[in-house]
């Protein structure tokens, strides 16, 4: 028995109009079924992220369980359903999706031969494909084979936000969203899978229930997540700015940073702190203008992009998780776009905060996978044509 119905998929030709795929996957995957390509779509499987359903309370009873029900299409042909990320249905509160892969239904307990393996059943992206050991084997063959890194994509839902603001607060959101290897512009039924998401927020956030979501992303709204101690010394260099008309020189920036300090009664420790903070960030921001982040005279001035930033990805995370509805993760990530617009002039100047106020926190300076993923996405934002950033205006 399975009691979900399948979703109606965008453009489908059943529905009276040419279908158009969701994403580059599903385009692929109906290529190669045109041209009966079944290594192609092989190979598209072994690099996608699938999705099992299940009905919410069921996992929540015993999240280590994935239950997978078999299910008998129109034709009669009896098998196991999949579906790839622009094919999942609507959001519904009850109804969640286990993020798997190819290897892992390859190693699955197929006990009968006869049962096929339906991918996007009764799409034009539909695929049929026998479960015997041998088939399996290929799968297995395949996805040893393919590279399943995504920091260099970025990905987008036709059917997801384009314009307007829901899209901006989205694309502000779109550093995590190339890391991690999803649509930037998806606020739905699954941002990774519902269990990881729950692991996630729990591991990373401390969050395990609705109002500790809450009160998670009203502190990013709020600036307050991130070390207050680097805009406090980019404040003080902006206010020195101003008096000379210029930039000021990095030793007085460095001394009036440290002298203010002392004068509101910090202590020892985050006085010399803000110091050396001062010395990191002129370090940083020369290396961004080498990588172009920034302008050959470019700085900047706050790093609340980054609080911004996680903010639109906190509020999908907790839509993923069922910690809210749509209308709630839409609102609080339209929030975090009219506040990032209100603190920054371009995509381009919040991109290089949102860089500082990430390495900041987790680079020390090593100019590693946290500084190397900044400047693969910012690449990706700024230069690729399909990107949010060259198709909506900051203003």
């Amino acid at each position: 028995m399975n009691p979900h119905p399948l979703p109606r998929f965008p453009g489908n030709p059943a529905y009276g109009a040419p279908w158009a795929s969701p994403t580059m996957t599903e385009h692929l995957l109906y290529e190669a079924g045109m041209r009966g390509d079944v290594e192609a779509q092989l190979r598209v499987l072994a690099g996608a992220d699938l999705y099992i359903w299940a009905l919410k309370a069921e996992v929540d009873a015993d999240p280590d369980m994935i239950v997978w029900r078999s299910h008998r299409d129109e034709a009669g042909r009896y098998g196991r359903q999949v579906l790839t990320q622009g094919m999942l249905p609507p959001w519904h509160p009850e109804w969640v999706f286990h993020r798997v892969s190819l290897k892992w239904i390859a190693e699955f307990g197929w006990r009968d031969p006869q049962q096929l393996l339906s991918v996007n059943t009764g799409s034009p992206a539909q695929i049929l494909l026998p479960t015997t050991p041998q088939h399996r084997a290929m799968w297995l063959r395949y996805y040893a084979e393919n590279d399943r890194s995504h920091g260099d994509r970025l990905i987008a839902l036709r059917h997801g936000a384009l314009h307007g603001p829901l899209a901006y607060g989205l694309a502000c959101g779109a550093h995590l969203a190339i890391g991690n290897g999803v649509p930037w512009n998806g606020v739905g039924t699954a941002y990774h899978g519902y269990v990881e998401e729950l692991e996630l927020l729990r591991d990373m956030w401390g969050i395990t229930e609705r109002n500790g979501w809450q009160r998670q992303l009203t502190v990013l709204l709020d600036g307050r997540n991130s070390p207050p101690e680097p805009d406090f010394a980019l404040r003080v260099r902006e206010r020195l700015r101003a008096a000379l008309g210029g930039p000021p020189p990095a030793d007085l920036w460095r001394e009036t940073a440290a002298g203010h300090a002392q004068d509101i009664g910090l202590g020892h420790d985050t006085v010399t702190h803000i110091e050396e903070l001062v010395r990191r960030i002129v370090r940083y921001e020369a290396r961004f203008r080498a990588d172009g982040l920034l302008p050959p005279d470019g700085v900047v001035t706050t790093t609340v992009a980054y609080d911004y930033g996680r903010a639109v990805n906190l509020a999908r995370w907790g839509l993923s998780a069922r910690f809210c509805h749509p209308h709630e993760a839409e609102q609080a990530i339209v929030h975090a776009g009219a506040l990032s617009k209100s603190a920054y002039d371009s995509w381009e100047s919040f991109s290089a905060a949102y860089a500082l106020g990430r390495v900041l926190r987790f680079d020390d300076e090593q100019y590693g996978t946290f500084y190397e993923q900044n400047v693969a996405a910012h690449r990706l934002l700024t230069e690729n044509e399909g990107s949010p950033w060259r198709n909506i205006p900051w203003r």
